[in-house]
């Protein structure tokens, strides 16, 4: 089984313009995460797949492997199912271009779930500790089966706890996933959903359209670079 690692980035971003050309440390923060990827040992490969000639240019200079992009996209998956159409590949990890202090653990977590070959797609969750968290609409939670595929992502609590005698713990969606080339390549091709609309949430395209989603549980807590703010805490982490 050919496993990659995609990392979609983008120069623009509104709420934090250029962040991944942003030095941490004696390296950008797209090149951080880059070299943090190869390092897990996990993949056969790891491209960057950008918009921006910057970002390319930054990966392509110092070794690594990227390519452009070139039609407009809504959504990192839909950037990386353009540049895996035609690659020789079965699965498909995406790892966000703003995280740069990736870890294997979590990955290989990840990947492993493609051991079994009903798996079709793949992510993250980790358990919530502050009931405040659960509270926020930032936070994207996850409900899942006794198999561990997602029954539904909100942004509102859930499960609601009408029953305080019940034990009921909320996990956070971590944003990480992985794809089948082909489940990939389905997606792109499908309408987004009422759901999807509603919520503002990618991965529920795929539950509307009748593909599980398998999740993992970790206790990693990433550090996404969303504003100068996050920058200045990952500086302070290195």
């Amino acid at each position: 089984m050919k496993i990659i690692a995609m990392i979609p980035a983008r120069y623009a971003a509104s709420r934090f313009p250029a962040k991944l050309m942003q030095q941490l440390g004696n390296k950008t923060v797209i090149r951080f995460t880059y070299d943090a990827t190869v390092a897990t040992g996990l993949f056969h490969d790891v491209v960057v797949v950008t918009d921006s000639d910057i970002i390319y240019n930054e990966i392509i200079s110092h070794g690594g492997k990227a390519v452009m992009s070139t039609g407009e996209h809504e959504s990192g998956s839909d950037r990386i199912a353009e540049a895996i159409e035609n690659m020789d590949v079965d699965v498909v990890v995406n790892v966000q271009g703003d995280e740069p202090f990736v870890k294997k653990e979590p990955l290989e977590k990840l990947v492993r779930l493609f051991d079994d070959p009903s798996v079709k797609v793949g992510s993250l969750m980790r358990k919530m500790t502050e009931i405040n968290d659960a509270q926020n609409v930032s936070e994207v939670k996850v409900v899942v089966n006794k198999y561990m595929d997602a029954l539904y992502f909100s942004r509102s609590p859930i499960p609601y706890i009408a029953n305080t005698t019940i034990e009921a713990p909320h996990f956070l969606h971590i944003g990480v996933y992985a794809f089948r080339k082909q489940s990939l390549l389905d997606f792109t091709s499908w309408p987004a959903g009422t759901l999807e609309r509603v919520e503002k949430l990618e991965q529920l395209r795929y539950l509307e359209n009748g593909v599980s989603i398998r999740m993992a549980e970790v206790a990693f807590q990433s550090v996404a670079i969303d504003t100068p703010e996050d920058l200045e805490i990952a500086k302070k982490l290195l």
